[in-house]
């Protein structure tokens, strides 16, 4: 068995310039994971991510009865087949620290719990730590049997037979993780299959992340189930939505727009030009739109249908911006970056969303962000950034079991310095090869 390596030494780099072949988009992966499980036919997914959230996914879905063929898994290719899905009564499902999946297999299992069911969710101590009551409460209008087993409005979970009630209006908070809204919708056809109502969600307070939702009504469509919507406070099932496999019964997964955001930073801060392949004009996800913050920071940015390149200012230097960017917040993070090689200080707003994720993202940022020199404040939903003088070289940057903490601060290394990554494999929750990506680019 492999132990994960305690650090790795990255740079130091003064350039980055290249091509990248992005993996699959995450957030795709798993929502297309779980929408084919929930047809009654077998669906082709082509360039599925190969990462620990989606192998979570995996095994519980297999765990749960789906059938789940590997035709090709190093291209991503599988085969998902809904015929006998859900068939298992009881099972103990390990998740990991993926909210990508916790959070709709909890809403889909307590729709499709039935008499003698009994499923118990559980995941690393962080995702304990991460907040589901708002789901929960939505789940219990609709008849669900969910019980805490640990701290209540936290997992773990154990989820049984629903009860058979009428209802055809939910609510949902959607101020703490759109992953709740996302997850509600996605379930809701089991249980207008099951009455033939249509149902409405009501969405109280505002929606963070609505990017994310975008990605969620987009494959729904895919899938056969057309979401009615009134703004972003309302949302309809139509009583006869029923999910299908797309056409051909296949789908693709884009590349991650999330991941590639590292590599256009670096592009911007490390001259470029560096090429994304895999995302482009043509992207469902909304984290594509961390372009246009880095073209307001003075980056040069071209896009194609399925590319994205940045380079380096013109100038040589980054500008400071202050910025609402609650509409990407992962993407985000890796403005945090740029901020250490831009003119001035930068502030990223709206970003309370960061505190619930698989780290307290503010808190662990301003840490190690100060460890290299910057001037950092911090809020309960903003970072402000004042770059150091000078980077300081050979910092051990701790990562918090946090996957993007450990590919955002690698772009420091293009300041010309050393940075040490400390639990460097955390980045296989998402993308196990990015350091090697990274090196091939960096010089």
């Amino acid at each position: 068995m492999s132990t994960r390596a305690q650090y790795l030494d990255v740079g130091p780099y003064r350039y980055a310039a290249g091509s990248v072949n992005l993996p699959g988009s995450k957030s795709i992966s798993n929502r297309t994971l779980l929408l084919a499980a929930l047809c009654n036919e077998k669906t082709l997914v082509k360039g599925l991510l190969k990462s620990d959230d989606t192998d979570v996914m995996i095994n519980a879905l297999r765990q749960l009865g789906v059938g789940v063929e590997a035709f090709n898994p190093v291209d991503g290719e599988f085969a998902i087949d809904g015929d006998t899905a859900f068939s298992i009564l009881e099972a103990d499902l390990f998740l990991g620290n993926a909210g990508t999946a916790f959070r709709p297999l909890t809403a889909a299992l307590s729709l499709l719990a039935r008499p003698g069911s009994c499923f118990r969710l559980s995941g690393v101590p962080r995702m304990h730590e991460r907040p589901i009551g708002d789901l929960v409460d939505a789940m219990r209008l609709l008849g669900a049997d969910i019980r805490y087993l640990g701290e209540a409005g936290f997992p773990p979970l154990e989820i049984r037979s629903r009860k058979q009630v009428t209802c055809d209006c939910v609510n949902v908070r959607g101020d703490v993780s759109s992953q709740f809204l996302s997850a509600l919708l996605i379930s809701l056809p089991i249980l207008t299959r099951q009455t033939g109502l249509a149902v409405r969600v009501e969405v109280i307070g505002e929606l963070i992340s609505k990017p994310y939702v975008e990605i969620t009504l987009n494959l729904m469509a895919r899938f056969g189930v057309v979401v009615e919507r009134t703004g972003w406070r309302a949302f309809v099932i139509a009583g006869d939505a029923e999910y299908h496999p797309p056409i051909g019964n296949i789908i693709s997964v884009e590349g991650d727009a999330s991941s590639a955001s590292y590599f256009l930073a670096a592009g911007a801060i490390g001259g470029g030009p560096v090429r994304v392949e895999g995302v482009g004009k043509r992207s469902i996800q909304g984290d594509t739109q961390f372009v246009n913050v880095l073209d307001e920071m003075g980056a040069k940015v071209t896009m194609g249908e399925s590319w994205i390149e940045a380079s380096a200012p013109v100038s040589g230097k980054l500008k400071a911006i202050d910025a609402d960017l609650n509409h990407i917040p992962d993407a985000a993070m890796s403005i945090a970056m740029c901020a250490l090689f831009a003119e001035g200080t930068t502030t990223i707003r709206n970003i309370a969303s960061w505190r619930v994720k698989e780290t307290d993202r503010i808190a662990a940022m301003a840490i190690e962000l100060r460890k290299l020199g910057a001037v950092v404040e911090e809020g309960a939903d903003y970072i402000r950034v004042t770059p150091p003088l000078a980077m300081k070289p050979d910092v051990a940057i701790d990562t918090y079991d946090d996957h993007r903490m450990a590919m955002c601060f690698s772009l420091v290394s293009l300041a010309g310095v050393s940075v040490r990554i400390n639990d460097p494999d955390c980045v296989s929750k998402t993308f196990p090869s990015y350091f090697d990506e990274l090196k091939k680019i960096a010089s």
